[in-house]
């Protein structure tokens, strides 16, 4: 579907898989350019109902590719420049789209790996598995979103001791930080996240949509803003064709059959 990105499709569920494994997915221009227009093609896709995103590999992903942008013709400033960009716009689909998104990680999840993997709605991580934000340790900064998700997951404290520190976060302590959703023994990672969406797309995607908007929304809000979207939004759900046969069931006291599962 794009260059470096596989998409393999599971019923209503696609698969993106990162597809440089001889770079342990690093991003070069191309690669993250395809990951953006590979999410934005799926977010309007009908028949997709969630997104695994996953690495081809021994890794999820190693972040950017830095040998590429030193040896990047214009120069380190405008290769990482329009690198971030692309990156960007892949991490506000994810955040933007009405989907789940949930990360499969396996193996390195480091530096622009570490912000993709953060941008997702849930993350299952096998136990061999680590994240390191990467970034520090060659003296840059977290992009990718990673300063605005790291501290809203652990506490400002806790996320500028792993900016400062850059150590190694393995998948027990991935998880009992906040990081990761759910820790499964090694090679399971994808057969969890099918799992999860599997069980998400019978639930009402236009509730599901409307949530992850509210709560991402809800930072950037005052109270008062963030209680008129939330009336206004429960309008739209109420007047939906999932809301209308939501409240029939609890009524009737049988399981809804959404529509738009």
């Amino acid at each position: 579907m794009g260059k470096f990105i596989d998409v393999q499709r599971h019923g209503k569920i696609a698969e993106v898989l990162l597809d440089r494994p001889e770079t342990y997915n690093a991003f070069n221009l191309e690669m993250i350019s395809s990951l953006a227009e590979v999410l934005t093609r799926l977010a309007t896709d009908d028949q997709v109902k969630g997104i695994v995103l996953a690495g081809k590999g021994k890794a999820f992903c190693a972040g950017g590719d830095l040998k590429w942008g030193v040896q990047f013709p214009e120069g380190p400033l405008a290769a990482f420049h329009t690198l971030a960009g692309q990156l960007h716009l892949a991490v506000a689909e994810i955040k933007r789209m009405g989907k789940p998104v949930v990360g499969a990680l396996h193996g390195a999840a480091a530096g622009a790996g570490f912000s993709l993997a953060l941008a997702c709605d849930f993350r299952v991580m096998e136990k061999s598995a680590f994240l390191l934000q990467a970034y520090t340790s060659n003296g840059l900064c977290i992009d990718g979103g990673g300063t605005f998700t790291l501290p809203r997951l652990v506490g400002l404290a806790r996320a500028l001791e792993i900016a400062a520190f850059d150590e190694k976060i393995g998948s027990e302590q991935a998880l009992g930080w906040g990081l990761v959703t759910k820790v499964v023994e090694d090679g399971k990672a994808f057969e969890e996240a099918l799992s999860m969406l599997d069980t998400l797309s019978q639930k009402s995607m236009q509730s599901f949509g409307v949530s992850k908007r509210l709560l991402n929304d809800s930072f950037n809000t005052s109270l008062e803003a963030q209680l008129e979207a939330e009336r206004r939004l429960l309008g739209k759900c109420v007047s939906h064709s999932d809301g209308k046969e939501g409240l029939n069931a609890f009524v009737e006291k049988r399981r809804p059959v959404f529509s738009s599962t």
